[in-house]
């Protein structure tokens, strides 16, 4: 297992549309590992996707704290319900916080590393960082739901990111 560097904005595999897992192999699984590692390499991280780490996959990885974490193979959210106003922030933006909207609850399907079909149905925490790693899949990061780039907050280095 390794643990990899975290990519930043400007770097463009931030701003790309990851392709698609066709098979579920040794080196997805691997890559899964990886990830997990990686998001628990630093205290505060609740999730990962795939192109974070210089990955083009539709890949995420969820370590809430107290919980069992979660890896899904290509993601969707198949439902969002209500609508919240939340602080976020993002290890490809370190330093930063920004106030965005996020549903109240998600559903997601996908797979899990054994192939799998999974559908999750979320809220709180867990709903927020899906939609945030599943927006990392489809190239949008936290700051494209800005109204401005004046909304944008310093924050300490000890803030909780996803």
């Amino acid at each position: 297992m390794a643990v990899f560097p975290i990519h930043t904005l400007p770097d463009p595999v931030l701003k790309q549309k990851a392709k698609r897992v066709r098979t579920i192999d040794r080196s997805i699984k691997k890559l899964i590992r990886d990830m997990i590692e990686t998001l628990h390499s630093e205290p505060g991280r609740v999730g990962l996707a795939a192109p974070q780490i210089g990955v083009p996959l539709r890949v995420i990885v969820i370590g809430l704290p107290e919980e069992e974490d979660i890896a899904i193979i290509n993601p969707e959210i198949v439902r969002r319900r209500g609508e919240r106003l939340l602080d976020e922030g993002c290890l490809s933006v370190p330093g930063y916080f920004g106030q965005i909207k996020r549903a109240e609850t998600v559903t997601i399907k996908g797979r899990d590393q054994n192939g799998k079909e999974i559908r999750i149905k979320a809220d709180g925490l867990l709903a927020q960082a899906l939609e945030h790693e599943i927006d990392h899949l489809n190239g949008v990061l936290y700051l494209d739901h800005l109204e401005s780039m004046d909304q944008l907050r310093k924050i300490e280095p000890e803030e909780t990111q996803l």
